[in-house]
């Protein structure tokens, strides 16, 4: 593993595996997350460790005896190839689960060896389709899918009488989440006008802002990281485009405070509470966890989607903890029947689910970045 590439919070790696005896009162969990600190996906990914950060962070210091988490982030830069072998790396070196994963595309791809190593694969922060297969049995899910963002987002432009639909996905991602875009058009009547599929990381897009004005939609949907959407919605404001903007919670926080920068205006759907729903007390707790990591963590819905998985990742080691040693089984056992309210948002596993949420909420964001709807 290449160490410029290696992020660790607390104590090095140690090839004596996950759990190592830390003083005489508590064991050391580690859990491992690649995530994309750099490249056109970097904000979302750093601000997904953020958050899972603060849930360890704020865990460690209220319990001095009970186990102790860590987590080793390793950057994959938003690249396939570099997630299936960083993932490898981090499975051999002895995490007890994977956490946090920031592409579903990536998750995707590592699926075959989750599944032949016997490890978790937690809270991927991306809706997928492709991992969410009822095959998927070492997969577990925080959060909604795409298929229920679709159909929010889709009824919401069904209810403006919006006919004429563009989209824009990556095309590195699974063919299942155009199907769920499609079955959800279908629901309402609707057929796209328009498939656009791009590069996460590509520079220019000036092809695919040619080819949306020229079908003279009424609204596109985003299925892409921030930055595609921000030069795109850019390009077409400068082509005097009228129409609606629509983007699923894998742009994240980054997209909002782009299009705040730039005066522009999205309708997101997102898949936790909004950030500033300090009513809710996971959301309060978040941002108490969030501050005690200093300046730099950014408080918004992808952190706050990241501490959720960090929390749920306690929960479930605690748990495990409870029934027997701790172990990659124990902890899989452990997720399949936890049921955990963390204060306005629950989270909860069957023997036969894997979706631990289906919350959605859709948000208005103005010109000026603030949530109006």
């Amino acid at each position: 593993m290449n160490r410029r590439d290696l992020v660790l919070r607390g104590s090095a790696l140690s090839a004596a595996g996950w759990l190592t005896p830390v003083h005489a009162q508590a064991a050391v969990v580690r859990f491992g997350q690649s995530a994309s600190l750099a490249g056109g996906q970097s904000e979302y990914g750093q601000d997904v460790r953020d958050g899972i950060l603060a849930a360890f962070n704020a865990a460690n210091k209220a319990d001095n005896r009970g186990p102790r988490f860590e987590l080793v982030t390793v950057d994959d830069g938003g690249e396939k190839e570099r997630c299936k072998a960083n993932v490898k790396r981090l499975i051999d070196s002895g995490v007890v689960a994977l956490l946090g994963l920031t592409s579903g595309a990536a998750a995707e791809a590592c699926l075959p060896m989750v599944e032949d190593s016997g490890i978790v694969m937690l809270g991927t922060a991306s809706g997928n389709m492709g991992i969410r297969s009822d095959k998927a049995s070492m997969a577990f899910h925080v959060r909604s899918g795409y298929d229920d963002e679709y159909r929010r987002m889709v009824a919401y432009v069904k209810d403006f009488n919006m006919q004429r639909v563009g989209y824009v996905s990556l095309k590195d991602t699974s063919p299942a989440n155009q199907a769920a875009m499609t079955a959800a058009l279908n629901g309402v009547g609707l057929k796209l006008a328009l498939s656009v599929p791009l590069d996460r990381n590509q520079k220019s897009f000036d092809a695919e802002v040619k080819a949306l004005l020229d079908a003279k939609l009424d609204c596109v949907l985003f299925t892409t990281n921030a930055h595609p959407i921000s030069a795109i919605v850019d390009g077409m404001s400068k082509g005097l485009y009228r129409g609606f903007y629509f983007s699923s919670s894998f742009a994240g926080q980054a997209l909002i405070n782009d299009m705040a920068s730039r005066g522009q205006s999205v309708i997101m759907s997102q898949v936790v509470p909004r950030p500033n729903a300090v009513a809710a007390m996971v959301v309060q707790r978040y941002h108490d966890d969030l501050a005690a990591l200093g300046n730099g963590p950014r408080i918004g819905f992808t952190s706050l989607e990241g501490y959720i998985a960090g929390r749920v990742a306690i929960e479930a080691t605690r748990a495990a903890a409870k029934r027997s040693d701790l172990s990659r089984v124990s902890f899989k056992n452990a997720l399949l029947d936890l049921d955990v309210d963390l204060g306005g948002y629950r989270v909860r596993f069957t023997r036969s689910s894997a979706h631990g949420s289906r919350f959605v909420d859709v948000v208005a964001i103005n010109r000026s970045g603030r949530l109006i709807g």
